[in-house]
């Protein structure tokens, strides 16, 4: 049973990579999209993809991870209340009874506790 969940683990962060990586590639063109409108009411700022933030609640700072789980390894460390942009969320390993992970993408993509970052409007969209 532990093997099948690493393995599915593995297999959600191969996923979300894939999609960052196809993210990025489409990024420019939306940017340049003929209707050439910065408009935040455009569907290129909707609310519903984002962009999430959230403020880190965790004492003494919360330790970023390149997995969702808290054995792998750690990336960064954020300071108590320093915002965070966040891409999406994917169960994880529970922390304090939260199971949610969030990937932020402050300069290093990696992932964060949910259990210790606060949304700042609307919560982030599943990976």
């Amino acid at each position: 049973m532990r093997l099948r969940r690493s393995l599915t683990r593995c297999l959600a962060v191969a996923v979300t990579t894939g999609a960052l990586a196809a993210g990025a590639a489409v990024a420019p063109a939306v940017a340049g999209d003929a209707r050439g409108t910065d408009d935040p009411g455009s569907a290129a700022h909707d609310d519903a993809s984002g962009p999430y933030q959230g403020v880190v609640t965790a004492r003494g700072g919360l330790w970023l991870r390149d997995r969702p789980d808290r054995g792998s390894r750690r990336v960064r460390l954020v300071p108590e209340g320093e915002t965070v942009s966040v891409f999406c969320k994917t169960g994880g390993e529970p922390v304090r009874g939260n199971p949610l992970w969030y990937l932020l993408t402050d300069g290093t993509w990696a992932w964060g506790s949910a259990a210790y970052i606060r949304n700042v409007g609307p919560a982030p969209r599943w990976c």
